[in-house]
This record gives C-alpha cells, structure tokens and sequence, in this order.
C-alpha cells in the first residue's frame, strides 16, 4: 500500500512539474532542488558558478554565464554535468545530464 501511494505521488507531482514546465532533480545532487526546464536562477547555482550575472533583456529574469560568452547560460545539473547553452534552451534531464535544445 505504502508503494502504490509513493507511486501516485510521483505521478501527481510528474503531471504537476509537466504543466508548470519544471523537472525534478531529486537525488542528482547533495541540494535536492527542483530545477526549472527553460531557466536557472544565479541562487539555484553552487557559488563557484555564480559569475558574469545579468538580466535577459525581454523578460529581465536574471541569470549567470560563467564565461559562455553572450546569450549564453550556465547550467547545473548535477557535479558531473554542467555547462553553457544558449539563453533559456537548456534543462536537466530525468538522468541528471545537461541538455541543450537547438
């Protein structure tokens, strides 16, 4: 019984993270943080990252590129993946793996 209600849990909070356009990153790293799909606040970020901030220009949200160059992102998934993508085009994977969409 305890199985079937972590099952629908995770199922509400899939179907929850789906609609809000957000995806989970339980167990990728030690901050167990939810990191959004289309953007990473500079506070979302390990300090060591959290450099060459500004704001976008359309949408004034704030962001980090840590020497990616401009229109570029920093993304942190988890200590194994992480890197540069272009503004708002990269998200972590359910494996934990940085992706950039073209």
């Amino acid at each position: 019984m305890r199985q079937l209600a972590a099952a629908l849990c995770l199922l509400w909070f899939s179907a929850q993270g789906a609609s809000a356009g957000w995806i989970g990153s339980a167990g990728l790293d030690e901050r167990d943080t939810i990191v959004r799909v289309d953007w990473q606040y500079p506070w979302q970020l390990p300090p060591r990252f959290r450099n060459h901030c500004s704001y976008e220009r359309f949408t004034a949200r704030p962001f980090c590129s840590d020497r990616c160059g401009s229109d570029y992102q920093f993304y942190y998934c988890s200590e194994a993946s992480f890197g540069c993508c272009h503004l708002g085009r990269g998200y972590c994977d359910w494996n934990g793996l940085l992706r950039c969409h073209p």
